[in-house]
């Protein structure tokens, strides 16, 4: 149905973007510092379903026209940044109660389903996967071959398998990181600190970061 060789050169183009730490990256960072390794795993989880769902709609048509609307781009952007600004407080408030969340006290207070909700949106509304789903992966697509929406899904798969593997490790790390700091109180209060300062500023660099036509 498609060529091996336009396969891996959109494998290889897709890497180098994700490798590129963007909004979803950021944000797992900060969920790991802020919650540790499953919360940052189940994070990934659902940033990656919400990219995907980016795939479907650029395959069905609907990405052509967030890529030439500006005002649809521009929504999706800034409720995007809304949402990751809002969280990012939220993390900031709590900063000093990361210590009962070690114990246990607190883990009803954060359900894995909401986590993985909270990292759909993020996913769904990635300006940095919104344009590249809908202004380069159909240039991918070999329509002499015809099947075009299952060669978009296609290439969907593969990015979304290469941006699980990244942001996973991304994530890992920065948990095990935050093992480090949950030695001490003090720590403890600066990762929740840092975890949500990063939510925050991710959120403000989402908003003012433009469009290029």
């Amino acid at each position: 149905m498609m060529s091996t060789d336009r396969l891996l050169a959109f494998a290889a183009l897709s890497f180098l973007l994700i490798v590129i730490p963007g909004p979803s990256v950021l944000f797992v960072i900060g969920r790991a510092l802020a919650q540790g390794r499953r919360a940052a795993l189940t994070t990934v989880a659902g940033n990656t379903l919400g990219a995907y769902l980016l795939v479907v709609a650029v395959a069905v048509g609907i990405g052509s026209v967030v890529e030439r609307s500006v005002l649809v781009f521009t929504v999706l952007k800034l409720a995007g940044a809304a949402y990751l600004v809002y969280l990012g407080v939220k993390a900031w408030r709590a900063r000093g109660s990361l210590r009962a969340a070690f114990t246990g006290a607190e883990a009803v207070t954060h359900s894995g389903l909401r986590t993985f909700w909270e990292g759909f949106v993020v996913g769904v509304t990635n300006p940095k996967t919104i344009v590249f789903f809908a202004a380069v992966l159909p240039q991918f697509v070999e329509r002499d071959r015809g099947h075009v929406t299952p060669q978009m899904l296609l290439l969907g798969l593969v990015f979304n398998a290469i941006a699980l593997a990244s942001d996973s490790v991304w994530g890992l790390v920065a948990a095990t990181a935050r093992d480090w700091f949950a030695r001490s109180p003090r720590r403890l209060s600066l990762v929740g600190g840092v975890g949500g300062l990063t939510m925050i500023g991710l959120g403000v660099t989402v908003a003012v970061t433009g469009r290029k036509d």
